[in-house]
């Protein structure tokens, strides 16, 4: 019974070590940009629209959680949610779909987060997010998002969008 209870108490704080250890060497990484949606892109016609280049500040952010570049095994995409801002009371039923693409100088464009069947009524759209491997595109000073969709509805005037993006990232702290 003795070594049952030093087995079970062995495994406890291995257990506790493991999720403190994952606290360390896990983190995330927050993202916004901007984009608009013309009035004047026709209905049932795929188009693309790119972000503003996003500064990626990897390096210092990596530096604050006492890791580098060199350490990281994986950034995929947590979250991705999309916001209208404008004009009030706009709401996403103009769209039938969303693709979202990462892209970088040097490096294959990846799709990373995706929405078919878009909620009626919606001013808010979580997108489902792929479990690629991004840390490349983070690595670089900067990366561009392209959305790729399709308007079921004309538009009477342009419709502004915020996206906030989280990135999970799997690193080694000081090597462990």
């Amino acid at each position: 019974m003795k070594k049952l209870f030093i087995i079970v108490a062995a495994l406890s704080i291995l257990a506790v070590s493991c999720e403190v250890l994952d606290e360390l060497t896990q983190f995330d990484m927050s993202y916004d940009s901007t984009f608009t949606v013309d009035s004047a892109i026709p209905i049932n016609v795929p188009f693309d629209i790119s972000t503003p280049p996003v500064q990626t500040n990897s390096e210092s952010t990596f530096e604050g959680y006492n890791t580098a570049k060199n350490l990281i095994d994986e950034i995929t995409l947590k979250k991705m949610k999309l916001i209208i801002t404008a004009p009030e009371g706009e709401n996403f039923d103009f769209l039938s779909n969303l693709e979202l693409y990462i892209n970088a100088d040097g490096l294959d464009e990846e799709l990373i987060a995706s929405i078919d069947n878009i909620p009626e009524g919606q001013t808010e759209l979580l997108l489902d997010v792929e479990n690629t491997n991004i840390k490349d595109f983070i690595y670089a000073d900067e990366f561009q998002l392209r959305v790729k969709t399709t308007t079921d509805e004309i538009l009477t005037q342009d419709i502004e969008i915020k996206a906030e993006y989280v990135f999970h990232v799997n690193a080694k702290i000081l090597g462990i």
